[in-house]
Parts: C-alpha cells; sequence; structure tokens
C-alpha cells in the first residue's frame, strides 16, 4: 500500500490537483476516463514500452554472469510516447499503473514505474476485473505497490524462452534451414500436432458388424408399436454375421425387461479462457484469434470481467446478481446458487471466471460478432447458477429364443429442462444418443414381439480425431503447456511460421456391407460413404514435420511434455513467491 491509510486517500483523490492513469491499450482509457474527474489525465503505454533486446553477434540480450540479467531497450516505435509519458508524469502528484490483472500486465507497470524513474511515494498499482464505474471508482480506493513475485514470474518466462529459442533456433538453421525459429511451447505444441497426425496416418481400423433392428410390440393400451434396439454384441465376420441372421429366423423374441431411471444434468462452469477458446470454434465457428480479440473489446467497452483467467469460480456479487436475473427471467425454480472449483493442472484463483459484468444485460457489443459471444458467456454463465435439469430414461431389453444376446433400447426424456432453458455444452467428439422414439416408454414388458427387420452393417472403429484450435487448447490445459494468456500467441505462432495450417480434410471413398434380414429372406448389398472428411483441422505441413523429427532427435529433454509443464509450474511458485526467478532459470539452464 503506498504511505497513507484509506481515509487520508480518499482525501488525496478529492483534493489533489493532478492523477495520471496509465492503461495499455487506448479502448481502456477512453471507457475509464468517464468515470474520473478533471484530476486525472488517462494515457496509454500501447502495450510494452520495452523488451529485452535483440540478439546480437556476441549477446542475446541477457548477461550469464550477473544472475541473467536481462538487458531491456525501450521499443524504438515507443520513444516519442515515452517522452510524453516522462513530461506527464513529472507533472503529476500520483501516477496510477492501471495495467491489465496479470503477471504480462504487471511486467508491464514494472517497466513503466522504471522507465519513468517514479518512486513507491508518488505511484501506485491498481487493477480492474472489468470496466464498470463501480469497479474502477471501488479499485482506486485500494491501491496497492507493484507485485515482484508476479513480475519475476513473467520476468522468468522471458529469460528462459529466449535461452531455449537461443539454443534450439541456430541448429535448425544449420542443419535444417535459416530463418526457422523454435520455443519452449510452440515446438512442444507443433509436437503434438505431429505426432496426432501420425497416429492417423498409422491407424488401421477394426472390422465389426454392427446389429440393428425394429420390432413390433404391444403397448400397455394394447396397440402396436414399432420400436428400434441395437443388439448388444457385434460380429467380427461377414459369416458370423449372417449366421447370427439365420439363427433370428428361427427365434422368438420376448420384451423382457423395462426399466426406468430418475437422473439428472448438472450445468458447466462459466467460462475459462480456454474453455471459452473451445466453445466458439465449436458453436461460433471463431478462430482462437477472432475470439479473443472480441472478447478484449468487450472487456475494454466493460461488458465482460477479464478474459484471461483459468478459474471457474464467481464473485457473490456475481451470484446475487445471477440469482435475481434467472429468478425474472425463468422463475425460482430454475434458481441453484453453485460455487465451482477449478481443476485444470496448474490453475491459478486469481480472477474470477469469464462472466458478464451486469448479469441481468442480454446484449451487449459493437457488433454483430461481439453480441454472439457476449451471448455465449452470458448464458454460460447465467446457467452455471441454474437448476440441474431432471431426465427419465427408459431402457428395454428383448430377448431371443434360442440365443443368450439381448437387443436393448433406451430413450431419455427431460422432465424438467432446468439450466438447459438457457445453455447447453457442445463437444468435440461425436455424442451417440438413445432411442429418439418415445414409443419405448409406452411397452408392455413380457410379452413376445415381432422381428419386422434386421439389419447387420460393417462397421469400422475410427482414428484419433484432428485438432481443431479449441481441442489443441484443451490438450495443452490437460497437459500443463502454456497458460490462459499464451494459449491463443502459440496458435498463432505456429501456423504464422508455416509448422501447422489450417486446412479442410477432403474424405475418401469407402465401401462396406450391409446384411438385412426381412420377410425370412435375407439380402446383401454393398455401400459406400465418404470417411475422413472434416474442416477447419490443424495439420502439421513438411516443414513442422522436419523441423520436429530434428529437434526431438536432438533436443528430447526440451520437446519433452514434462519439461514444458514443470517449467509452467516453476512460474506459478515464483508467482506465488516461494521459489527465486533466478535459481529456476538456472536450474533449468544447467540441466
Amino acid at each position: 500500500m503506498p504511505p497513507f491509510c484509506e481515509n487520508e486517500l480518499k482525501l488525496h483523490l478529492i483534493y489533489m490537483s493532478k492523477n495520471l492513469m496509465i492503461v495499455e491499450s487506448p479502448h481502456k482509457g477512453e471507457t475509464i476516463a468517464k468515470y474520473l474527474d478533471k484530476s486525472f489525465r488517462v494515457m496509454s503505454s500501447q502495450g510494452h514500452i520495452r523488451d529485452i533486446e535483440g540478439i546480437g553477434k556476441n549477446s542475446i540480450g541477457i548477461d550469464f554472469n550477473n544472475h541473467y540479467t536481462p538487458n531491456y531497450t525501450i521499443d524504438a516505435n515507443k520513444a516519442q510516447l515515452v517522452k510524453s509519458l516522462r513530461e506527464e508524469a513529472a507533472k503529476a502528484d500520483m501516477v496510477w499503473l492501471a495495467c491489465d490483472p496479470d503477471r504480462e500486465g504487471e511486467a508491464i507497470a514494472w517497466h513503466l514505474k522504471e522507465v519513468l524513474e517514479l518512486d513507491d511515494k508518488h505511484s501506485c498499482r491498481v487493477t480492474f476485473e472489468d470496466f464498470t464505474k463501480d469497479t474502477v471508482l471501488e479499485s482506486i480506493q485500494h491501491p496497492r505497490q507493484i507485485d515482484y513475485a508476479l513480475v519475476n514470474a513473467q520476468q522468468a518466462r522471458r529469460v528462459l524462452d529466449r535461452i531455449v529459442g537461443f539454443e534450439l533456433s541456430p541448429v535448425l538453421w544449420k542443419k535444417v534451414t535459416t530463418g526457422l525459429s523454435a520455443g519452449r511451447v510452440q515446438s512442444v505444441v507443433v509436437r503434438m500436432v505431429v505426432e496426432r497426425e501420425r497416429e492417423i496416418e498409422a491407424f488401421v481400423p477394426v472390422v465389426s458388424y454392427r446389429v440393428t433392428a425394429e420390432f413390433i410390440g404391444k403397448t400397455e393400451s394394447g396397440q402396436e408399436a414399432k420400436f428400434k434396439t441395437e443388439l448388444n454384441h457385434r460380429f467380427t465376420t461377414k459369416e458370423e454375421a449372417l449366421a447370427f441372421l439365420e439363427q433370428c429366423k428361427d427365434a422368438t423374441f420376448t420384451l423382457s425387461s423395462i426399466t426406468h431411471k430418475l437422473g439428472h444434468r448438472t450445468p458447466a462452469p462459466p467460462f475459462t479462457t480456454s474453455t471459452l477458446q473451445q466453445e466458439a470454434v465449436r458453436k461460433l465457428h471463431f478462430s482462437v484469434s477472432k475470439t479473443m480479440r472480441l472478447a478484449q473489446s468487450l472487456y475494454e467497452a466493460g461488458h465482460i470481467t477479464y478474459m484471461r483467467t483459468d478459474s471457474v469460480s464467481l464473485s457473490a456479487l456475481a451470484i446475487n446478481t445471477a440469482k435475481a436475473a434467472i429468478i425474472g427471467e425463468y422463475g425460482e425454480t430454475y434458481h441453484k446458487a453453485r460455487q465451482y472449483q477449478t481443476k485444470s493442472k496448474g490453475a491459478q484463483e486469481a480472477h474470477e471466471a469469464i462472466r458478464p459484468s451486469f448479469m441481468n444485460k442480454e446484449s451487449a457489443g459493437a457488433n454483430n460478432d461481439e453480441r454472439k459471444l457476449y451471448d455465449l458467456i452470458r448464458k454460460r454463465a447465467i446457467a452455471s447458477q441454474m437448476a440441474d435439469a431432471l431426465t427419465d430414461t427408459t431402457r428395454i431389453e428383448v430377448a431371443m429364443s434360442n440365443a443368450s444376446y439381448l437387443w436393448t433400447a433406451t430413450h431419455e426424456v427431460v422432465t424438467f429442462d432446468g439450466f438447459m432453458r438457457a445453455y447447453t455444452q457442445s463437444a468435440d467428439e461425436e455424442i451417440t444418443t438413445g432411442n429418439t422414439s418415445s414409443t419405448i416408454a409406452q411397452l408392455k414388458a413380457n410379452v413376445d414381439c415381432q422381428l419386422a427387420v434386421a439389419h447387420c452393417q460393417e462397421s469400422f472403429t475410427k482414428p484419433p480425431m484432428r485438432y481443431n484450435e479449441g481441442s489443441l487448447i484443451k490438450k495443452m490445459e490437460d497437459e500443463g503447456i502454456g497458460r490462459p494468456a499464451t494459449y491463443q500467441s502459440t496458435i498463432d505462432t505456429i501456423q504464422s511460421r508455416n509448422y501447422v495450417e489450417q486446412r479442410n480434410i477432403e474424405g475418401v471413398k469407402r465401401t462396406y456391407n450391409i446384411l438385412t434380414l426381412q420377410g425370412g429372406k435375407i439380402s446383401d448389398k454393398q455401400k459406400s460413404e465418404i470417411v475422413g472428411a472434416d474442416t477447419g483441422k490443424l495439420v502439421p505441413t513438411d516443414l513442422g514435420r522436419i523441423t520436429n523429427d530434428f529437434l526431438v532427435e536432438q533436443f528430447p529433454d526440451i520437446l519433452s511434455y514434462n519439461f514444458t509443464a514443470h517449467s509452467e509450474e516453476s512460474f506459478d511458485a515464483i508467482a506465488a513467491g516461494e521459489v527465486d526467478w533466478v535459481q529456476a532459470v538456472d536450474d533449468f539452464y544447467q540441466t
């Protein structure tokens, strides 16, 4: 805290003649300036004002003989801006460093303090989880000083990334081709894509025959009703499938069991950076970079909370305002307060989940895409505070007289939609649903039924799915590689450097057998299908494969998932003040 108590600070704010607040972007500055009086001048640093100097003949910008001290230089394009900031800071009685509330923002604030030569008495740090008036004014009443643990975590990342890049890149230039780049995170993510593609190429499908049938049974009222089933066994050869259909000709069938099971579904937690990126790919078909650009705009305009977070928790204020919005929109039976715990590897709880600044605001955004993303964010946050959906699942079993196999079918009815009234989560993987017919809930048990038609269709196991941008981020998160602030830049980098490309996959034609028993006769037909076609998938280029293979062979430790994940854990420990950043870098460098 600055050297004055809270009451004195409030008087300071009222009577002080000159305040300078520095934010990262002009758009944020415009939003904040609306809430402050004329004693505040708001300016933007336009991101970082300095960085580690470029790599030269005799230096990589790091002093290895002086505790890995980075040699920072001011961005040449920011020279005039820095001059203006210095002039305004010299006039101000207090400089407020209001950069983003994460490690990168903390580092920018520290660089500003160093370059502008600010002391603790005349400068302070303030952060905003959102850009609403109440949040801004409340945060100004609770300033602090720079958190050097966060600064050191960011500095350790930059230094280690520079060292790893310097160690790997020149070898690539010499052994592969000039101009290539390698990195602690990007090279491991390229490896993920290459390995997945090779899994697909090496995949040999397993053939089996899936058996389905349509029966005619009786309902409780005595009426005939058709229903579909699937056999609880698959045959490995065409001959076995034919023999089974022959067996069905002489069988009698009995609907032997009907069971009901009550169940429930719970809502997904509100968005983290990762889950927002994944869901925007699935539901809105937005790229990761587009999603983050739109989210940044919504945040800076005061519509949502900070969009780089791995927390799923909500504040008490958000939970209470969500309650009011839910009861107002859907009624009291739809509300259920919840607080979620983050489970992802290496997650930190520094921020709230991504949510609307005002839960009752149904629409926000400057254009259609922003409004779509805001709607997604709001519905997910609102649904997280809603009641479970209630279900009633009916399962039937049909027994046959001359075999031990069972034909089964299920049908799920949602008896109370709960959170599904507002939002349901999508998935990358295909989801097999139950029987779509509601007839089975009305069937009568322990009566014979008639086999109308049975099909034995040749089917093939599927290869692993290629990554899209969203599913690759999920893989990164699962492995503990990268953090919310780096997911987007990593995905962008591996594509811009032509190691990975996003493209549509053309399918291939494949034939399959289908055996049909109907009216006591078995028919054998061949049909064809297009398999493997897909859109927007990430595929390694030839350059990506060659580069990956060379790096994995020459630098197996650095290219391992464990090395990258362990370094992320070390950065987290540095940010928590548990580990010295110089020692952490030294441990990796000496390994």
